[in-house]
C-alpha cells in the first residue's frame, strides 16, 4: 500500500436471495456517526485502518500478505457483529460476544484461539483498491473485499459511538436512497454500490472482480461540459465513471 496514505481494508459482506425466489441480493452496510472524523454520517461498508496487531497476527500465522484481509474481518465484527471469513462454530450470540470483546480491546488472535476459530482468508476476494489524490485530513489506501455472509438470520448490531446504524440492503436500493437524498455516501462508496448493483449474485460479483485490474483507483478532477467532475478510469467495471465535483463527496 502507498507510503503516504493510511493502509485500510473494508469488506462487502454479501447475501444471495434464496434459490428460486424473486428476492434480490443484499449487502451489509453501516452508517457512521456524525461525530466521526472520516465519512461522518455516511453509509459505508464496514472496515477501517490496518492495526499493528493485525500485522503481528498475520506474521505469526505465516500469512503476512493477508494482513488487510484480517483487518477487514476484524473491523466487520467490531462494527456490525457479523462474522465472515472465519471457520469454526459461529452463531449470532458468538458474533455479539466477539464484537463486545473486540471493542473492549481484546486481542483478535487470542479470541480466535479461545473459541476454536480460524481465519478463512480464501473466502475474501479482492474487489477494488481506492486511494484519493485530494487533500484530506485523513487519506486512506483502501482494499475492498467480497465475502459471503454467514448462514442464518443475522441482525447487524452497530458499534456504539462509531456507527449509528447497520443493515442488510440491496445495492440497488442503497443507490436509490443516496440519489433521493435519504442517505449520504462518499464518492468511492457510491461508485462501488453502482457496480455491485449490476450483479444478480455473489458468483457474478466475484467474476466481475476477477475480470478487472486491481490497480489502485486514484480519482482526478476533469472539466466536462464546462464543469469540474471527479473521474475514475473507464476500464475497471464501473457503470458510472464521473460525477460533478459539487456532489461527488456527498449526495
Amino acid at each position: 500500500m502507498s507510503d503516504d496514505a493510511i493502509p485500510a481494508a473494508t469488506l462487502v459482506v454479501w447475501r444471495d436471495p434464496p434459490a428460486g425466489s424473486a428476492g434480490v441480493p443484499e449487502i451489509l452496510v453501516v452508517e457512521r456517526s456524525a461525530r466521526m472524523a472520516f465519512a461522518a454520517g455516511a453509509i459505508v461498508f464496514p472496515g477501517g485502518r490496518v492495526d499493528e496487531a493485525d500485522r503481528r497476527l498475520a506474521t505469526s500465522l505465516g500469512i503476512a500478505d493477508g494482513t488487510a484481509k484480517i483487518t477487514a474481518i476484524r473491523e466487520t465484527i467490531e462494527e456490525s457483529a457479523i462474522v465472515a471469513g472465519l471457520q469454526g462454530p459461529v452463531d449470532v450470540a458468538l458474533g455479539r460476544m466477539l464484537q463486545s470483546l473486540l471493542i473492549e480491546g481484546a486481542d483478535f488472535g487470542e479470541l480466535l484461539r479461545a473459541h476454536g476459530l480460524s481465519l478463512d482468508l480464501d473466502a475474501l476476494v479482492p474487489f477494488a483498491r481506492w486511494m484519493p489524490a485530494f487533500k484530506q485530513p485523513r487519506k486512506f489506501d483502501t482494499l475492498f473485499y467480497l465475502a459471503r455472509g454467514p448462514d442464518g438470520e443475522w441482525q447487524p448490531n452497530p458499534q456504539p459511538g462509531e456507527c449509528v446504524a447497520a443493515e442488510w440492503s440491496s445495492p440497488a436500493e442503497l443507490v436509490d436512497r443516496v440519489a433521493r437524498g435519504e442517505a449520504n455516501a462518499i464518492f468511492p462508496t457510491k461508485r462501488n454500490l453502482e457496480r455491485l448493483a449490476g450483479h444478480r449474485d455473489l458468483t457474478a460479483a466475484i467474476a466481475d472482480a476477477r475480470a478487472h485490474s486491481l490497480e489502485t483507483i486514484v480519482p482526478w478532477v476533469e472539466e466536462i461540459d464546462g464543469e469540474p467532475h471527479v473521474r475514475i478510469p473507464s476500464d475497471r467495471g464501473y457503470p458510472v465513471i464521473s460525477e460533478r465535483l459539487a456532489t461527488a463527496f456527498r449526495a
